[in-house]
């Protein structure tokens, strides 16, 4: 048990990584994606997933344990770091490429620590989590995340009235829009139904949207009077890089798959059927036991290490990274994964 918690301390893997691509030129500095969308997909293919569950003394233990907690909380004096190295070292990139390169490694680690970590965080009750996951979702300006996240995407997952549920057929460059943009416009909605119920103006500082927008300005105009505007715009980028990703996952995560409507109009009950899952090692340990996303919409409270996988869930035939790399070629993730859909639908 001492040993297998261990597993997680490959994502210290991705800031090495991205430390080769800040201090090196040439192809190093497009290490991260070497790694991650390269090497990472070819081990997971042939390496066999990992489906087993804890046992019931295991679980107690792992559910007590800090070691988990305190890895989480590690993220976020790191993701700021880095971010604040990659703009101390912006204007001493000569070539266009490395500049190109460096930006990608700060987005992955914006979508694989910044948004990722920041939803793991922004799951939990103690609200000073909650605050650390909105400084983790802040350095990819992406702090609309949670009030959609939590409120609406867990609530309207698998129905036509979800964003970031991808429908049947949709190409991801489609959905990319209209998941980011329709979660944006969602996360307004329920912040300012809120204000309503509070009996509060729709722009009071209580509105976490309001609050969320003035420190994504703030850190903005940071950056540009502290490091200048380019490098203001290459920190945008990397944040739109990192959201991209963010999308990917969301696409993946529950592509075609629908709840059954009632005939008032409702929907059924979530359940470990309406997410895609994965069990591939890599992909589970560096992202936090995400790919186990059918239990977590199960049980959104429950924390990363305690995810479970279940046999009704549907799975994905490779870990995430594969699995995002597939669906930036349409035609092929359509006929890959619309038999699975077909099947999953048979069997339901």
């Amino acid at each position: 048990m001492g040993i297998r918690k261990l597993k997680y301390l490959t994502i210290f893997l991705l800031p090495i990584t991205v430390s080769v691509a800040f201090l090196f030129q040439g192809w190093l500095t497009f290490l991260p994606l070497l790694v991650f969308f390269v090497a990472v997909p070819m081990l997971e293919h042939f390496l066999p997933p990992a489906v087993e569950n804890f046992t019931e003394s295991e679980r107690l233990i792992a559910q007590k344990d800090s070691f988990y907690d305190v890895l989480i909380y590690a993220m976020v004096p790191l993701q700021v770091a880095f971010v604040i190295w990659y703009l101390m070292i912006f204007h001493q990139i000569d070539a266009p490429l490395e500049l190109i390169g460096r930006t990608i490694a700060l987005g992955i680690m914006c979508g694989v620590i910044g948004i990722n970590v920041g939803h793991e965080l922004g799951h939990r009750l103690n609200r000073g989590e909650q605050f650390l996951g909105e400084i983790l979702l802040l350095t990819s300006l992406e702090n609309h995340f949670l009030p959609y996240h939590n409120r609406g995407h867990h609530t309207n997952v698998a129905t036509p009235s979800d964003p970031a549920t991808a429908r049947k057929n949709e190409p991801i460059y489609v959905f990319w829009f209209r998941s980011h943009f329709g979660s944006y416009t969602q996360a307004w909605q329920i912040e300012c139904q809120r204000m309503s119920i509070m009996g509060k103006g729709k722009f009071s500082l209580f509105n976490r949207m309001v609050a969320y927008t003035i420190a994504q300005i703030a850190v903005l105009l940071s950056i540009y009077f502290v490091f200048g505007f380019f490098a203001m715009l290459g920190f945008f980028a990397a944040a739109v890089f990192g959201i991209l990703l963010l999308e990917t996952v969301n696409y993946i995560e529950h592509y075609g798959l629908l709840r059954k409507q009632r005939e008032n109009g409702t929907y059924e009950s979530v359940k470990r059927i309406h997410s895609w899952n994965s069990n591939h090692v890599i992909g589970r340990v560096v992202l936090f036991e995400l790919s186990r996303h059918s239990d977590h919409h199960f049980k959104a409270d429950r924390p990363y290490q305690l995810l479970e996988n279940h046999d009704e869930s549907p799975v994905m035939p490779t870990g995430y990274p594969g699995m995002m790399l597939l669906s930036l070629i349409p035609p092929l993730f359509f006929q890959v994964m619309n038999k699975r859909i077909t099947s999953q639908q048979a069997g339901n």
